[in-house]
């Protein structure tokens, strides 16, 4: 028998009454702590440093098809910036237009020059006579070189101490103003080949060191470059007026030349801020070079493999487009390369007297060979020396045969605006006999407005192209950047050297 101990009914009761109640206490314990680490977890997390999450932005950088470009307009405002030389405000170019991360550079379907393109000595008859406006002597020494053409007491110095004067410079003052008067609303010159004759106005005011900041012309200096940025942007940097014209090559090279020297000048010497400048530089130069024919030279509509294979007049010019690209100190790809042929090229149409041929080691089209010579001449004492043996033989020929009469048909200042640059960067006695040869052929042929009269006195000028010639078209602006470009010649600096003009 087993003895069993039995809890009485209110026993019992209680019992399940405390343990109903150790259950409850136990949950309402777990819920508080549950509680007070959430509190505790906010409190924490209320005092992290805020993050802040960066916004990632892409660009589109699809080319724009040539048929369906969208019109993008540049705006310009002014900001606040340390002054230029001759300013007390710059100015900033502020495009709506998109910086694509990458500029891709387009592929031209064009045909290969045909006989429609002239007679094969035309020096650039599409346009003109492929002047080489603005080259030699505006790269050197930044910023030393830039100064002295920025300070009106250096450029007087100068002029005297190279063979100039004062009426030297009252005359490329007259014709900034003029070409001021002249310009057109959208910051374009002319009615016709607008990039060209803009990029040689442009060309005009900063080899007189006028920037977007100067004080009297600084609005035409912003509205030319903001003109030429936006025509760059729309293109993937290819800038012509018309690319169904053969010629738009001499276009492009000389916008290019004024964009690179107005990056040059404007924001690496001076600091002014202008947006997108530097992009349409490198789309527009990178374009360039990669655009050179597989000989060495450029040729028409950017042909690279065509059978002609370019000529010095267009070679020339790009020869000096990239001379200002180089010394933006931007990155183009194989400039080295590029420039090193272009120069083969033109060794490879030097004739043993020293002249320069056109496409080749011969003369033709009723040229007598100094005018290339001086466009040789300038290349190889840009990217070499003036005592390059090329330079020296063509400078020897130029000085033995060059004639320069305004109103006769010895007036071709294509080939003067080049040999008054070389000359000058030669100096010695050939300078001393191109200097009375030149100056005062130019000083006494200004108009009083500031533009200067017809060349050739009625005649035909022994040029292959003189498109200059007449006041027709662009033939009055054209002549007066050439004429004005040459006389800014006596306050620039030999690019390769860095060494005085005198």
């Amino acid at each position: 028998m087993s003895l069993h101990a039995q809890l009485s009914p209110e026993a019992q009761a209680r019992l399940l009454s405390q343990q109903r109640m150790s259950t409850i206490t136990s949950l309402i314990i777990a819920l508080l702590l549950m509680v007070l680490v959430g509190l505790i977890l906010w409190i924490i997390a209320m005092n992290l440093p805020a993050k802040n999450i960066p916004q990632l932005v892409s660009y589109n950088g699809t080319p724009e098809s040539e048929e369906n470009l969208k019109q993008k307009k540049v705006q310009t405002q002014i900001e606040r910036k340390p002054a230029a030389p001759s300013a007390s405000m710059s100015k900033v170019i502020a495009a709506n237009t998109s910086s694509p991360t990458a500029i891709p550079i387009p592929e031209i379907d064009v045909p290969d020059p045909s006989t429609d393109f002239g007679d094969g000595n035309d020096f650039g008859d599409g346009w003109g006579d492929g002047d080489g406006s603005g080259a030699g002597g505006g790269f050197g020494n930044i910023p030393t070189a830039m100064k002295k053409r920025c300070s009106k007491a250096d450029r007087l110095q100068r002029l005297t101490s190279s063979g100039g004067t004062e009426k030297c410079e009252d005359a490329v003052v007259a014709t900034l103003r003029w070409l001021k008067e002249e310009q057109n609303e959208d910051g374009s010159w002319c009615g016709q080949k607008q990039i060209g004759m803009t990029g040689l106005g442009l060309l005009t005011f900063l080899g007189h060191c006028e920037t977007a900041g100067s004080e009297e012309f600084g609005e035409t200096v912003l509205a030319a470059i903001t003109f030429l940025v936006d025509k760059a942007m729309k293109n993937n940097g290819k800038l012509g007026s018309d690319f169904k014209d053969n010629h738009w090559c001499y276009e492009h090279s000389i916008a290019v030349y004024a964009l690179a020297e107005a990056y040059t000048l404007c924001i690496k010497s001076f600091g002014e801020n202008i947006n997108q400048l530097e992009d349409a530089v490198m789309a527009s130069g990178q374009f360039l070079i990669n655009s050179q024919h597989q000989g060495g030279g450029w040729d028409y509509a950017y042909s690279e493999d065509s059978a002609r294979g370019g000529d010095v007049s267009i070679v020339g010019w790009h020869l000096q487009a990239l001379k200002a690209c180089k010394y933006t100190g931007l990155d183009f790809a194989n400039l080295t390369r590029c420039y090193k042929k272009g120069l083969d090229y033109v060794e490879r149409c030097q004739l043993a007297s020293g002249a320069i041929g056109y496409s080749g080691p011969n003369i033709g089209g009723g040229s007598d060979g100094t005018t290339l010579a001086a466009v040789g001449a300038l290349c190889f004492q840009i990217w070499k020396s003036s005592a390059s043996k090329v330079a020296r033989k063509a400078v020897r020929f130029m000085d033995k045969e060059m004639k320069f009469d305004w109103n006769t048909a010895d007036s071709d200042l294509y080939g003067h605006y080049y040999a008054v640059q070389c000359m000058i960067n030669n100096g010695g006695p050939e300078w001393e006999r191109y200097n009375k040869l030149f100056r005062d052929q130019v000083l006494n042929n200004q108009h009083k407005d500031g533009y200067y009269k017809v060349v050739g006195g009625g005649n035909k000028i022994n040029a292959v192209a003189g498109s200059f010639a007449g006041d027709g078209g662009y033939g009055r602006h054209y002549r007066a950047c050439l004429a004005t470009l040459m006389l800014e010649s006596y306050y620039r600096f030999l690019p390769a050297t860095g060494a005085k003009t005198n």
